[in-house]
């Protein structure tokens, strides 16, 4: 998802199919700063995807990039409170991004605990 998306927002910026809901303008500075976070999104799911192979021994760059989501989803959180609600996808990714990130991280916990055990 995370590749999907952050590919998606790289390429397309405002005009990403994330947004379009939204109707968007193309304002220079928005689409600049999708564009980056969308690289950012992008850089982070290709990471996540080249130590998947080694996730039993990859816990601090796993539990750093899940940490890297879990702070975006308070970002969104905020913007929220202060500026309103965004479009539903946006506040779809939240509430994944939010409660998932540290289900996530302690399921790669326990998978490093079990390969532990193994040894």
């Amino acid at each position: 998802m995370t590749i999907g998306l952050g590919g998606a927002s790289l390429l397309f910026g405002v005009e990403s199919p994330v947004y379009n809901a939204a109707d968007i303008p193309p304002v220079p500075v928005l689409d600049s700063n999708l564009r980056f976070m969308g690289g950012l999104g992008l850089g982070l799911g290709l990471s996540l995807l080249w130590i998947l192979p080694t996730i039993e021994k990859q816990v601090m760059i796993f539990r750093l990039i899940w940490l890297c989501a879990l702070l975006g989803g308070v970002g969104r959180l905020v913007s929220l409170a202060q500026v309103g609600v965004p479009p539903l996808p946006l506040i779809v990714f939240a509430a994944i991004e939010v409660p998932g990130v540290p289900l996530l991280i302690y399921w790669q916990y326990r998978v490093s605990r079990a390969q532990e055990v193994q040894v």
